[in-house]
C-alpha cells in the first residue's frame, strides 16, 4: 500500500491555493448568477473583470497540483495569479471611478452610437437594441456596486496567492 504524507508546508500552501480556487470559482460563479438568473446584463468593464478570474481558476489548480513537486514553479504559477488579480483590481478601480463620474469611462461604455441612415432601420435598431452602460451601476450593496466589491475581492486574492507563493516557494529553500 502506497503512503503519502503531505508536509506541513505542503498543506498551508495546499491550503492557501484552495481558498483562493474556492474564492475565485464562487466569485465568477456569483457573477454569471447575477448575470443569467438576475437579468444584469454586463457591461464590456465587467467582462474585462472575469479574464482574470478565468485564468485564475485552471492557473491556481495548477500551481496546487506542482506545490509537492516542483514548487518553485508552483509559487511561479502562483505569482503569476497574483499579478492578474492586482491588474484586476486596477480595472476595477477603475470601473467603479467611471460609475463615481470621478473620470470619464471608455467609449465603448459611453459613447452613443452611430444611426443608420434609412428611419425603418433606425426604429428597428431601436426595439432591439438594450445599451449597457460603464458610467452607471445597477446594484449596490453598503454602497458598493460589482465594480466596487471586485476591487476589495481581488486584493484579497492578491493577498492570498502571494502568501501561497511565498509558502510554496519557502519549501524549496534548502537551510544549511
Amino acid at each position: 500500500m502506497l503512503e503519502t504524507t503531505i508536509r506541513p508546508d505542503h498543506a498551508n500552501a495546499y491550503r492557501l491555493g484552495g481558498l483562493a480556487l474556492i474564492i475565485t470559482t464562487g466569485i465568477i460563479l456569483l457573477a454569471l448568477g447575477f448575470e443569467y438568473l438576475g437579468g444584469y446584463t454586463p457591461c464590456p468593464l465587467c467582462l474585462m473583470q472575469r479574464y482574470a478570474y478565468y485564468a485564475g481558476i485552471p492557473l491556481t489548480f495548477v500551481a496546487m497540483a506542482l506545490v509537492a513537486e516542483r514548487p518553485r514553479i508552483a509559487a511561479l504559477v502562483f505569482f503569476a495569479v497574483a499579478l492578474a488579480f492586482l491588474a484586476n483590481a486596477g480595472v476595477a478601480g477603475y470601473h467603479a471611478g467611471v460609475e463615481w463620474q470621478f473620470w470619464p469611462g471608455p467609449d465603448t461604455c459611453t459613447a452613443a452610437q452611430a444611426l443608420p441612415a434609412n428611419p425603418a432601420d433606425l426604429l428597428k435598431g431601436l426595439e432591439s437594441a438594450r445599451v449597457v452602460r460603464c458610467d452607471e451601476a445597477t446594484w449596490r450593496l453598503f454602497g458598493l456596486s460589482f465594480a466596487g466589491w471586485n476591487v476589495l475581492i481581488s486584493l484579497a486574492l492578491v493577498a492570498i496567492t502571494l502568501q501561497a507563493a511565498f509558502v510554496a516557494r519557502s519549501q524549496d529553500i534548502k537551510v544549511i
